[in-house]
C-alpha cells in the first residue's frame, strides 16, 4: 500500500473517530492537570516561606501569595484549558453530527411518507394491506418467538409483536385500541407523546426502550393510529403484529 493511501486512511479515520478521540485526551488531558497541580504545589509552598521569610511577616496576605506562586501553576493552567478545549470540541462535533442526522432522518421520513401515500394511490388500500400483511409475516420469521422472552402485561391473552422494539408481549386487541385512544387523548391535551408513553400505557414488563424518548407523535402530524396485522408465528400460533400507519418522529418535540 502506498504511503498517501495509509494517511488518507488514517486522516479518515480520525475524522471518523474525531469526538472519541478529542474526548479521551480532554479526560486524560484534565487528570494530567490535577497531577500536575499536585506536583506543583511544595514548590508554590516553599516559594511562599521564602516570602514570608523575606517580608519577615508571620502569613502572607492572598494577593501576595498569589504573585509569588503563579508562575508554578502555569503548566497546569494550559493544560487544563487545552483540555477543555478538547472536551468541547468533542460535544461540538456531535452536535454537528446529530443535527444532521436528524435532518436525514426528517427527509427519509418525508419520502417514506410520501411513498407510502403513493403505493395506496396507484394499487388501492386492500392491495396495499396485503402487502403490509407479508412484510409482517417476515418479520416473524426474521425474529422468531422461540427464544424470546414474552412480556406480560395482563391486558390479554394474545401473543402480540411490536415492530418497534422487536418485542413479544400478551395482550388483546381490545386492549391495544384503548390505548390507542389514550395516546392521542394525551397527544391533544400535551401536544406530543413519546414512543415510551406507549410502553407505559401497555405496562406489565414492557418497559421503555433507549430511543423511545427521542421518537415520538406531535398533534400536527394528525392522530395516531395503530396498525394490526393478524399472522401466525412460527409455531403456527396467532400472532398479532403491531405497527404504526404513521410511525414516530425523531425530535418530535421540537
Amino acid at each position: 500500500m502506498k504511503i498517501s493511501n495509509l494517511i488518507d486512511s488514517a486522516g479518515k479515520m480520525l475524522k471518523k473517530h474525531s469526538p472519541e478521540i478529542l474526548m479521551g485526551i480532554g479526560i486524560a488531558g484534565m487528570i494530567t492537570t490535577t497531577i500536575m497541580a499536585v506536583q506543583a504545589t511544595p514548590k508554590a509552598i516553599l516559594l511562599i516561606n521564602e516570602k514570608e521569610v523575606e517580608l519577615k511577616v508571620e502569613k502572607l496576605p492572598p494577593s501576595e501569595v498569589i504573585k509569588t506562586t503563579w508562575r508554578c501553576y502555569i503548566p497546569a493552567a494550559i493544560t487544563g484549558v487545552a483540555s477543555i478545549a478538547c472536551l468541547v470540541g468533542s460535544s461540538s462535533v456531535n452536535a454537528r453530527r446529530n443535527a444532521a442526522l436528524a435532518t436525514a432522518y426528517t427527509l427519509s421520513e418525508t419520502t417514506l411518507r410520501e411513498y407510502k401515500s403513493k403505493v395506496v394511490e396507484t394499487i388501492g388500500e386492500k392491495k396495499e394491506k396485503s402487502i403490509r400483511d407479508s412484510i409482517a409475516k417476515d418479520r416473524l420469521e426474521k425474529n422468531p418467538v422461540e427464544g424470546q422472552t414474552i412480556h406480560i402485561t395482563n391486558t390479554g391473552e394474545t401473543l402480540c409483536y411490536d415492530v418497534m422494539s422487536g418485542r413479544y408481549f400478551k395482550s388483546s386487541m381490545e386492549a391495544l385500541k384503548r390505548i390507542e385512544n389514550e395516546l392521542n387523548r394525551m397527544m391533544l391535551e400535551d401536544g406530543t407523546v413519546s414512543l415510551n408513553d406507549l410502553y407505559d400505557l401497555i405496562g406489565g414488563d414492557m418497559t421503555p426502550i433507549q430511543i423511545g424518548d427521542d421518537l415520538g407523535w406531535d398533534y400536527r402530524s394528525g392522530l395516531i393510529t395503530l396498525s394490526f396485522s393478524s399472522q401466525l408465528d412460527t409455531k403456527g400460533n396467532p400472532c398479532l403484529v403491531l405497527d404504526f400507519s404513521v410511525g414516530p418522529s425523531y425530535n418530535y418535540y421540537k
